[in-house]
């Protein structure tokens, strides 16, 4: 039976490698690379209850127009963008200040099959959550649980 060995190549061990850096498993230090870029995604709640699901998007400082929910097939997106300027000018139209805002996101959801009511989908927006229900179909369902006699 053989020993497990750990081998480290490195000629400086206490050197850290930019390669051990960029090639970790979980990427997360590229997910700060989007807000730089004024695009973030929002956390979302989806919640399954016996005749529906609904689906919680939190974006405040949004307006509901800033949003766009579409179904194509069995793919929901939600997409929002923002855009935003505020310039001060002094009197011989130079910029003493100007600012710049871009927010967006998109999220695709894949929903069941046969299982939701996609003309029936409804989403509203209010205190910087956007709600979205999705109703299940008579098939999807839960039915209650039932006695069957026997005979």
């Amino acid at each position: 039976m053989g020993t497990l060995v750990k081998s480290n190549n490195r000629l400086f061990p206490a050197i850290p490698s930019l390669f051990d850096d960029f090639f970790k498993g979980d990427l997360s230090g590229l997910s700060n690379l989007n807000q730089t870029y004024g695009e973030t995604l929002p956390s979302i709640n989806i919640k399954e209850t016996d005749d529906r699901f609904e689906v919680e998007v939190a974006a405040p400082g949004m307006n509901k127009n800033d949003f766009k929910v579409e179904l194509d097939n069995d793919n929901l997106t939600i997409s929002a963008h923002k855009e935003s300027r505020n310039e001060e000018k002094d009197d011989d139209d130079f910029y003493s200040r100007r600012e710049f805002s871009y927010q967006s996101f998109s999220r695709s959801f894949s929903l069941p099959e046969r299982m939701v009511q996609g003309e029936k989908i409804t989403a509203k927006y209010r205190d910087g959550i956007l709600n979205i229900n999705i109703p299940k179909t008579e098939e999807a369902k839960i039915k209650p649980a039932r006695q069957i006699n026997i005979s």
